[in-house]
């Protein structure tokens, strides 16, 4: 039987407001692709810091960092090979981000692991998060539901990076690109930020009907997700021991809005 955990922040300056949890929010769970938000993340701080540039070469010819952020750089999905030029397709790739952090841990002379936690969870206060040394940087994490949490208040109101980068990172990368995405299908198009996937327009989706077109954020394979809705300044975020598969699709849209739904009539209450 699954035992799912999810909770809702919202921002309310200068503190997040934890909105309702269910489940263990003390469980340490898989994360899968939203490893993706945490790499991402560091990757940006390292750009602050000079560690690297978003236009450094990586990956295939032609191919450089940011490329590879936002699923640009025409690698194949699981394998270090190119099946596109650069910035012609959206291909998923896992191997996209294993490469950027070869890459990191080269530059920083550090494994990407270590890279990740200081730079992120250790800023974050995400005591339960782990990225174990030699676990793939597009999916290895692991970590408690309050330690999304905290990644998803961050992502709201950055501090570990400013809020112009993160303001550039979750914008549309290399307008117009089509692609899939994984486990709902084709979309034209396909739309990412610098390694945040973005609701815009797209349909179907794994957020609410609520959510608007600025969300953006990650699911994973685990049955874990986290996004952050911007305009309602809302992150919600989930974890399973149950792997993804149509019961997240049909429940991830509905306990979005309901997350929607209840912030609303929260901010309602305190205003009337």
């Amino acid at each position: 039987m699954a035992r799912p955990a999810a909770d809702a922040a919202g921002r309310r300056r200068p503190e997040v407001a934890i909105l309702g949890t269910t489940g263990d929010a003390g469980r340490a769970y898989p994360w899968a692709s939203v490893t993706k938000l945490c790499t991402a993340l560091a990757v940006l701080v390292a750009v602050e810091e000079g560690t690297l540039a978003l236009s450094d070469p990586a990956g295939p010819p032609g191919a450089t960092v940011a490329h590879l952020l936002a699923h640009a750089s025409g690698l194949a999905p699981d394998r270090r090979e190119a099946i596109a030029p650069p910035a012609t397709r959206r291909i998923y790739s896992n191997a996209g981000f294993e490469v950027l952090g070869d890459l990191l841990g080269e530059r920083a002379s550090m494994p990407v692991s270590e890279y990740v936690a200081e730079a992120v969870f250790v800023p974050l206060g995400m005591a339960g998060a782990r990225l174990a040394p030699g676990a793939s940087p597009a999916h290895g994490a692991e970590g408690t539901l309050r330690d999304l949490l905290a990644l998803g208040a961050e992502l709201l109101a950055p501090h570990v990076v400013a809020p112009e980068t993160l303001a550039a990172a979750t914008k549309v990368a290399y307008p117009g690109l089509a692609g899939v995405l994984p486990g709902f299908g084709p979309q034209d198009p396909n739309d990412w930020g610098l390694g945040f996937e973005l609701r815009d327009a797209k349909h179907p989706h794994w957020t609410g009907s609520g959510n608007s077109p600025a969300t953006f954020g990650h699911f994973g394979r685990s049955g874990s997700f986290l996004w952050v809705d911007p305009e309602a300044h809302l992150a919600c975020a989930a974890l399973s021991d149950r792997a993804f598969g149509s019961w997240a699709a049909d429940a991830w849209p509905v306990l979005s809005d309901a997350v929607l739904r209840t912030a609303g009539e929260r901010a309602e209450g305190r205003h009337g």
